[in-house]
């Protein structure tokens, strides 16, 4: 895919970002090389690659879901706020 101006400017206008003129040919260039990168990757072949693929057996090591309650880490929390009580940061009232 070959990046140009036109491209840019429509790259620009699809996610609401304005590039200045000085910088639009280092952003084609980096976009450019970005691109050359993929389209490598597409040369790949994959077909005999299993989809559920990794770089090694061991599975993801998932921690028992347990609540717990540090008493020193909220102490050493709180003791930065400017203000707290009951182990709670304590904030002025917004809603009347």
């Amino acid at each position: 895919m070959q990046v140009d101006n036109a491209l840019l400017t429509r790259l620009e206008k699809l996610s609401y970002l304005k590039i200045s003129d000085d910088k639009r040919e280092e952003i084609i260039e980096q976009l450019s090389e970005i691109m050359s990168f993929v389209d490598n990757l597409s040369e790949l072949s994959t077909e005999n690659v299993d989809d559920k693929f990794a770089m090694n057996d061991n599975a993801t090591y998932l921690r028992e879901d347990a609540p717990s309650c540090e008493r020193a880490i909220s102490d050493d929390i709180l003791k930065h706020a400017p203000n707290a009580g009951d182990h709670f940061f304590i904030v002025p009232k917004i809603i009347e």
